[in-house]
């Protein structure tokens, strides 16, 4: 019998490689939209109080048991306390 607890199989390469490619497609994506609303924020302020008065709109799209607004309204409201964080400082 083959030893394949040392390395993973072609299909779970290729899972672990798209899953890599993802996180790294979304902290690019999270990094730029994060500095392109600090900027915009700068040349017109009230973007994050408009950000904020949105969140309540907020809501999860699953439709499974992994369905959860509030946890999804909580990313955004860490989100925009985040920009705001960087712009004060």
């Amino acid at each position: 019998m083959a030893d394949t607890s040392s390395s993973p199989s072609s299909l779970g390469a290729s899972l672990l490689e798209s899953g890599a490619e993802a996180r790294h497609r979304e902290l690019a994506t999270e990094h730029m939209l994060f500095w392109t609303l600090v900027y915009i924020e700068r040349q017109f302020p009230g973007l994050y109080d408009h950000l904020d008065q949105s969140i309540e709109r907020l809501g999860d799209h699953a439709d499974d048991d992994t369905k959860d607004d509030e946890a999804v309204r909580e990313v955004a409201r860490r989100f925009v306390q985040g920009l705001r964080r960087s712009t004060a400082g």
